[in-house]
């Protein structure tokens, strides 16, 4: 690769990679897209850009102008990267109940971070709530663009190139694409793009098992950073999804453990999340098929939480 005159211009064009070690026998293959490889470790490195860039251009984030947004770690690091690249200050609004890497990636870019007591370090609708409150009440002052990733329509668009990327990595040859929902933005626009391509892929949704919302359960405490906002996002319809998946908290944590020692994939709780799901549909579907998933993130982010802390 030559050089990139833009450091914005590192975002995409990750690597796609086959899951070996554990998926078994006789189903369809699993293809991993590595977002770990984007220059913050995640994948929304692809939406902040979308979303900054659009506002630029239509006059709403004015030279200089703050940028506002509510988030769980790896949108504001995204937005964070973006906003040092292009020179706007950022404020952001997230929680204790999000990994320490992430709050402290956002301050070493320069951002403003506030952020609010959690209910024992869990993910809680009233947890999202109170955070989009806040950073709607900030977004009220001069000078300033509301990001609100749960809403800004750019943010879908920022994923299609995922989608590209997949079906030219996978030799255009993709069946099922599974992803876990937080915004819906991601699978919303992956699952747009690849039906373009093929009809009659199967788009599998996967949230947490203790808040269930997207197939008719209640909300719930989960510990799966990123996903499951405990209420329906915006975004979210029914059509975008063919099924959805359920993985618990423990189960989604186990999966990423056992990518890191058997697959030498190291990834955080929403990627294991996805790979189990991933794996499910692979025995569904069976040979001679193939299901496209997402590593969402590094866990490098995840360190000093206790998905990698080991006595």
């Amino acid at each position: 690769m030559g050089m990139i005159a833009n450091v914005l211009d590192s975002i995409g064009n990750t690597p796609i990679i086959e899951i070996c070690r554990l998926v078994p026998e006789g189903c369809a293959r699993v293809l991993v897209k590595l977002e770990s490889h984007n220059p913050t470790g995640s994948m929304k490195d692809r939406m902040a850009h979308a979303v900054v860039s659009g506002a630029i251009s239509r006059g709403t984030l004015k030279p200089g102008g703050t940028v506002i947004e509510y988030t769980g770690g790896s949108t504001g690091t995204s937005l964070a990267f973006v906003c040092a690249a292009l020179g706007h200050p950022l404020s952001i609004v997230t929680s204790d109940a999000f990994s320490k890497e992430k709050r402290d990636h956002m301050r070493a870019l320069g951002a403003t971070v506030l952020e609010l007591p959690s209910e024992g370090g869990r993910t809680t609708r009233e947890l999202i709530q109170r955070m989009i409150a806040e950073a709607k009440e900030l977004s009220a002052a001069p000078d300033t663009f509301f990001a609100d990733q749960f809403n800004n329509p750019d943010a879908a668009s920022g994923y299609v190139p995922m989608a590209e990327e997949i079906w030219e990595q996978s030799g255009r040859k993709v069946d099922a694409f599974v992803q876990s929902v937080g915004t819906a933005q991601c699978i919303k626009g992956v699952a747009t793009a690849l039906r373009e391509r093929n009809s009659n892929i199967c788009i599998v949704a996967v949230e947490p098992a203790e808040s269930p919302v997207l197939s008719g359960g209640e909300p719930g405490a989960h510990n799966i950073e990123g996903v499951g906002p405990g209420f329906i996002p915006p975004m979210w319809n029914d059509r975008l999804c063919d099924d959805i998946i359920r993985v618990s908290t423990d189960e989604a944590k186990d999966m990423a453990r056992r990518l890191a020692r058997k697959e030498a994939l190291f990834a955080g709780t929403s990627t294991g999340a996805n790979i189990l799901a991933a794996i499910q549909i692979a025995a569904r579907l069976g040979s001679g098929h193939t299901v496209a998933t997402v590593a969402c993130d590094s866990g490098l982010k995840y360190l000093s939480t206790d998905l990698y802390t080991f006595v």
